[in-house]
């Protein structure tokens, strides 16, 4: 029975009558006039049903009852869909994992078709079910026969769900994707069920669980590919049922209202899409449709404003969102455009900020942080639930001014016709998604008829696809399955370049931004598998997805974007210890580690900077950065042997004093900044920051209490045995040292080879780098053994250092600590 009607025969079972009355609404007022009727037939015309009012003559604690029916219905009927999706995706990483053999049931391509946004979708209502029935739950453990608080919640007045609904339309532009991918999709199942006996036994044989009383329904994989496009239709039902027996002083009621409205608003949409309303007829028989919209910020004159940008198919639309008073609707004001022909786009990351920006920044960050505290701690009750909506609404602000101030990277539109405008976002995923969708327009040979700008302003109201800017704070109602506390990101490598290039990594997390949920790893060496090993540690309070970019680096044009990803963080798995993952980044294949420690947050800190590496313990800058060699040996190492093997003299010829110290400086305040100045700095001063990093540490490489038993090693005369006894004395130095100075000396070895060429053999080498790695005790300290004659100290530490580099069986260097500790890597490909 329809829930409605359920309520009906309920209300008629009590004697209540129930008054029908025409229904109006002006937010569905036509933009096209002219194309209205060609609408009526389409499948997602939910509007073009009558829905009754709200039933009058009921009492509230009667509407509650009736309400309390109606959520545990949507709770059920939430259940079955997700078994539903499930039994759907239960088959994809088979079918997935097939694609990569010789004889493949389907290609990556069709599953990638098959299986478009149907994870997204079970996300999202498995987020959905869960909040519904924590609130439900916990509503039923309230004992509603005391009659103080039956007086004060009305048996429902504190159930309160609205914010779960819509947060959860906030998301049903994912079922647009679905809706336009579908009929390709059901072309892929009709064509392998015919050609592949394999795919057609599977698809005519699927199955799900029918909850506790375990018996499994049979289903074709073309009836379970039809499911989200029946649910989503009966989206606008299902609240239209539960705002009517939700009462108009509920807090809920408000909430509910815009969900109703933003889902018609999308089927809407959806309805104008599959019959051309969203469309405008241009010459020749071209039609300007509407292909994204979203919230940015445009920057004029130095200001910034918070715009709501739309892409059609041959302009970009500028607008500034206006929201409606009461009994009015939401209203657009015209900004500027620009035509997509001969458009030309070019982004860059502005990542240095003002003193002035970061201290205004700060400000926002803890005043939201005290905000959300208020929240988490306040008090139950109708005052607790209006010092709460205050406190959520001054969040909402301090994220709407955090949104317009913080974005860093750079999207800047240049026209042939002379103008320009640059809009900001907060998200290099983000931008990359605006850019490559403007980018595909603009590659046709796009014909631009000038627009009735009136006409397509006024038609946003009804065309949007996305209703307001993606504030954490509007989700009223917290996800127990975010995360809170220091989430780790440790990038490894990657593989599938199609051809040597400098890359660096780009993670971004959501949730409040409290702190810095966006960081990248250094730039990379040329090379087709490139390695960082590097650490990226963030402070996360909300966080439930993960986005991850692959970015290639040239001097000579923008940074291009290989491939990106997001995965959702699971906190039922996320622990202390690491787990390894893999990332298919679309041609290029990512490894990474994470690692979860929850904890409460501290109020955000004005004076975060990244801990120096010169003049500290090697053991204390390995420990920060979660490696054995540090950053600075790697990368400059990196970058001597990619263009400084044939230069004469290397590390014997001084770079100028003046860009080491830039180098240094550098290192110690920003390591992606440094090795970004290292790959155009002069090679000589590249050799000369890694020997003053060596020559600065507060304790040698090789520790001052070896120096005497070396010194002893050096009289034995068998070449061997004078060997093994370096080897084991090299082998009792903490790992720290040990594996950093492996790492040298098997990198000085790769120099002397080319000693034809830059004429530094590796006595040379040994010269150079003897006096900053051995150094000799200092008198009085305590070191046990005679003292050695100061002429022969600089003689024991280069003949040490010879010695070593003449080893021909030194053990390999292990550059960074085992992240992968937990269970067997998981491979995610996304």
């Amino acid at each position: 029975m329809d829930i409605y009607q359920e309520a009906v025969h309920y209300l008629e079972t009590q004697h209540v009558p129930v008054v029908v009355e025409a229904e109006t609404d002006v937010l569905e007022e036509d933009v096209f006039q002219e194309e209205a009727a060609s609408c009526i037939f389409s499948p997602f015309q939910a509007e073009s049903l009558d829905f009754p009012d709200t039933p009058t003559s009921c009492s509230p604690e009667e509407m509650l009852e009736r309400r309390l029916v109606v959520l545990k219905g949507i709770l059920e009927s939430e259940e079955v869909y997700l078994r539903e999706l499930e039994a759907l995706l239960m088959p994809m990483k088979a079918l997935r994992a097939s694609a990569g053999t010789s004889k493949p049931v389907l290609s990556s391509r069709q599953v990638q078709t098959v299986f478009y946004q149907v994870p997204e979708l079970r996300d999202m209502h498995q987020s959905f079910y869960s909040g519904l029935k924590a609130q439900l739950s916990t509503h039923r453990q309230t004992d509603p026969s005391s009659g103080e608080e039956r007086q004060m919640s009305h048996t429902g007045f504190e159930l309160i769900v609205g914010d779960l609904f819509l947060k959860m339309v906030n998301q049903i532009g994912l079922y647009g994707g679905f809706i336009e991918n579908y009929e390709e999709a059901v072309e892929v199942v009709h064509k392998c069920t015919q050609s592949d006996p394999r795919f057609r036994t599977l698809a005519e044989s699927m199955m799900t669980n029918n909850g506790a009383d375990k018996a499994r329904t049979k289903y074709t994989f073309e009836a379970l590919l039809y499911k989200p496009l029946d649910r989503v239709t009966k989206t606008t039902l299902v609240l239209r049922d539960l705002l009517q027996t939700t009462p108009v002083e509920h807090a809920d009621y408000v909430a509910l209202q815009e969900a109703l409205r933003l889902s018609r608003s999308f089927l809407s949409g959806v309805n104008e899409s599959s019959q051309c309303k969203r469309e405008v007829m241009l010459s020749h028989g071209m039609r300007r449709q509407l292909m994204r919209d979203g919230f940015v910020v445009d920057v004029s004159e130095g200001e910034r404003s918070l715009r709501h940008l739309f892409l059609y198919t041959d302009l970009l639309l500028c607008t500034r969102f206006k929201h409606a008073t009461r009994g009015k609707q939401d209203q657009y004001r015209f900004c500027w455009y620009l035509p997509l022909a001969g458009l030309k786009l070019r982004w860059v990351a502005d990542h240095e900020r003002s003193s002035d920006t970061h201290l205004r920044l700060h400000t926002i960050r803890s005043k939201m942080f005290i905000l959300r505290q208020q929240l988490q701690q306040q008090v139950k009750g109708v005052r607790g639930m209006n010092l709460g909506a205050r406190s959520r609404k001054k969040l909402e602000q301090m994220e709407l001014l955090l949104l317009t101030h913080s974005p860093v990277y750079r999207l800047e539109l240049h026209s042939p016709s002379g103008k320009s405008h640059t809009l900001l976002f907060s998200s290099m995923y983000e931008l990359e998604e605006w850019r490559e969708a403007i980018h595909k327009l603009t590659a046709d040979n796009i014909e631009t008829v000038p627009p009735d700008l009136l006409t397509l302003t006024s038609a946003c109201v009804k065309l949007r696809m996305t209703q307001q800017p993606p504030l954490q704070s509007s989700n009223a109602v917290e996800d127990m399955e975010s995360l809170c506390g220091t989430l780790t990101v440790a990038i490894h490598s990657a593989w599938g370049l199609q051809q040597p290039t400098c890359v660096y990594m780009c993670v971004e997390v959501d949730g409040y931004e409290f702190y810095d949920t966006k960081a990248q790893t250094h730039s990379s060496v040329h090379s087709l598998n490139p390695h960082w090993d590097q650490e990226l540690s963030f402070q996360v309070d909300g966080a439930q997805n993960v986005k991850v970019l692959c970015v290639s680096q040239s001097d000579r044009q923008d940074d291009t974007v290989l491939g990106k990803t997001t995965f959702r963080l699971d906190s039922k798995s996320l622990n202390k210890r690491w787990r390894r993952q893999t990332l298919q980044l679309g041609q290029v294949e990512v490894t990474l580690s994470l690692k979860y420690n929850p904890h409460p947050l501290n109020l955000p800190s004005s004076t975060a900077q990244q801990q120096p590496v010169f003049c500290v313990p090697i053991e204390s800058v390995a420990q920060h950065e979660g490696v054995l060699v540090p950053h600075v040996v790697r990368c400059s190492v990196e970058e001597v042997e990619r263009r400084g093997m044939d230069e004469v003299g290397i590390y014997r010829v001084s770079g100028t004093t003046s860009e080491i110290n830039m180098l240094k400086a550098a290192f110690n305040s920003n390591l992606r900044e440094a090795v970004t100045r290292l790959r155009s700095a002069e090679v000589n001063a590249v050799s000369g920051v890694l020997k003053l990093y060596f020559r600065e540490l507060p304790e040698p490489l090789i520790p001052t209490e070896l120096f005497q038993s070396l010194a002893t090693t050096l009289d034995i005369q068998d070449i061997n045995s004078r060997l093994i006894s370096m080897l084991a004395l090299l082998q009792s130095c903490p790992e720290a040292n040990r594996h950093p100075f492996l790492y040298l000396m098997h990198h000085l070895r790769r120099v002397s080879e080319k000693q034809d060429i830059n004429k530094m053999s590796l006595l040379n080498l040994a010269t150079v780098f003897g006096p900053s790695l051995l150094r000799p005790p200092v008198a009085g300290l305590g070191h046990g053994g005679p003292a050695v004659d100061i002429s022969q100290e600089v003689e024991v530490q280069v003949q040490v250092v010879f010695c070593y580099l003449q080893c021909n069986n030194l053990p390999e260097a292990q550059i960074s600590v085992a992240h992968d500790t937990d269970a067997d890597d998981e491979t995610t490909h996304m």
